[in-house]
């Protein structure tokens, strides 16, 4: 679809990504991380601060790029990060300490989310963000779902999988996930689910506190 590929580029260069933000994104494109786009980035960015996020678990702590998105949102918002690989963890406090982020405003866990999300305490979070392991990306939106307030979001970038997704013909276990994240919640009356092609992709979803109608 040629029109849909000139918005995508288009929407694709409109954004101005932050200083801070673009040298934090070479930093990881050199450790091998694979940083979420800046149009993802940028819509983050607005929807955590539309919601005004005091406190955000960020599953898949990358380089630290979708934290100072994150962050810019929400400038007065503690960011806790989970991630297996120290080297990430690394690079991402390299690159908040570049933004001038208060070491106060950020909590890095090393460690595996599927060990770290059960410890922590339900609806006490305005916005879990997952970016880890698309195998397991179902149970991290339950713990997420689990995670954040009533009225809290729970985003989910890279669901398009490169257009994988939308491809009945792909059955591949990180497409299967995905789909099956986009399938699971929309049909789930307890939660209010969006989904933004620009970019990778980006599902949004939020609870709903009464089914009963």
């Amino acid at each position: 679809m040629p029109g849909h590929d000139a918005s995508d580029r288009f929407a694709h260069e409109a954004i101005i990504e932050p200083d801070w933000i673009s040298r934090a994104r070479t930093h990881a494109l050199e450790l091998g991380a694979d940083p979420i786009s800046a149009p993802v980035g940028a819509q983050v960015a607005v929807l955590a601060a539309a919601s005004r996020a005091q406190s955000i678990v960020e599953i898949g702590t990358g380089a630290g790029v979708s934290g100072l998105w994150l962050l810019h949102g929400a400038p007065r918002a503690v960011l806790t990060t989970i991630d297996k690989e120290p080297e990430h963890l690394a690079m991402a406090r390299r690159g908040f300490t570049d933004a001038r982020v208060a070491p106060t405003r950020t909590r890095f866990i090393t460690g595996r989310a599927s060990d770290v999300l059960p410890r922590m305490n339900e609806a006490s979070y305005d916005i879990v963000f997952v970016d880890a392991d698309p195998e397991g990306v179902i149970e991290y939106v339950e713990h997420g779902l689990r995670l954040v307030r009533p009225g809290g979001l729970v985003l989910v970038p890279r669901v398009l999988a490169g257009g994988a997704v939308a491809d009945p013909v792909r059955r591949d276990t990180v497409t299967t996930s995905y789909r099956s994240l986009i399938q699971e919640t929309q049909n789930s009356p307890a939660v209010i689910g969006a989904l933004s092609i620009v970019g990778e992709g980006l599902l949004q979803l939020t609870t709903v506190g009464d089914t009963s109608r």
